[in-house]
């Protein structure tokens, strides 16, 4: 192992803002890395992701707090915004699972990763937390700064289902392997939100789907007229609709009134009932 290397982190800690299976009672171990290699302008975490707000860490350090988190309680290992310290993140796991940690390895990323690059994770990585944000790669290059978004994010999440299979929950409902797939629609978007969910269709109607309506208009997307509020009822009912319409029965759907609950299966007459 390389000691003299670095890596840049926000926050570590208990975290309790992912779907239930991660969390639980006990909560994920959840470390939030610096920078990313997407620039959206509607991020919710903008201050992390771009404005670089964190400290380095060293390696040795990095695998300190991983077996720190498993010593809480965590269910996991939660690694937020992974990608760009990839190398890094590899060498850690590796250390700390000698080291003596158990618990899975959460990868919780944008989805705009080499396949190359997420094949050096197969057997180290647990879980698959991607998010699908785009089918319209003309959206994603005027909202995240990016190219051939839908193509790259496609081959990615084929690739991280093909490692670990589907969702696999224990005998008390906490995940243990598999993909789950997020999506976070955008307001006046609601076509790319169809797309992105056939696309999804393409590679397993059984991924387990989590359809996120918490954006709200924050960072730079207050200044674009049509990402200047938050989503509708109406939006969102048209995109679950379309989620069933497909034959996709596993997952979650967002609750829009509270953007922190998330319920536990789809329900077609009442998809908000709790």
């Amino acid at each position: 192992m390389n000691m003299e290397k670095t890596i840049k982190i926000a926050w570590w800690g208990l975290h309790f803002g992912e779907e239930e299976p991660f969390v639980e009672k006990k909560g994920a171990g959840t470390i939030f890395f610096t920078g990313c290699n997407l620039r959206c302008v509607y991020c919710q975490n903008y201050q992390i992701s771009q404005q670089g707000i964190g400290k380095n860490y060293s390696l040795p350090e990095l695998i300190e707090i991983m077996l720190k988190l498993q010593e809480m309680g965590a269910l996991n290992i939660d690694l937020v915004t992974p990608t760009i310290w990839a190398k890094q993140i590899k060498e850690a796991i590796i250390e700390a699972k000698k080291g003596g940690l158990t618990i899975p390895i959460l990868w919780n990323s944008n989805a705009y990763e080499d396949v190359e690059m997420l094949k050096e994770f197969e057997g180290l990585v647990d879980i698959y937390l991607p998010d699908f944000k785009y089918s319209d790669d003309e959206l994603g290059f005027r909202y995240s700064g990016i190219k051939n978004y839908s193509k790259k994010a496609s081959e990615a999440i084929r690739e991280m289902h093909r490692q670990v299979g589907n969702l696999k929950l224990d005998e008390k409902g906490i995940a243990q392997k598999g993909i789950v797939v997020r999506h976070l629609i955008l307001p006046n978007n609601i076509e790319n939100s169809l797309k992105v969910l056939e696309c999804i269709k393409d590679i397993d109607n059984n991924i387990y789907i989590s359809l996120m309506s918490q954006y709200e208009p924050i960072h730079k997307a207050k200044d674009l007229p049509e990402l200047n509020r938050i989503i509708t009822k109406k939006e969102l009912g048209k995109v679950f609709d379309r989620l069933v319409e497909l034959g996709f029965e596993n997952g979650w759907v967002q609750d829009i009134e509270s953007h922190s609950d998330f319920l536990p299966d789809f329900t077609k007459e009442n998809p908000f009932k709790k």
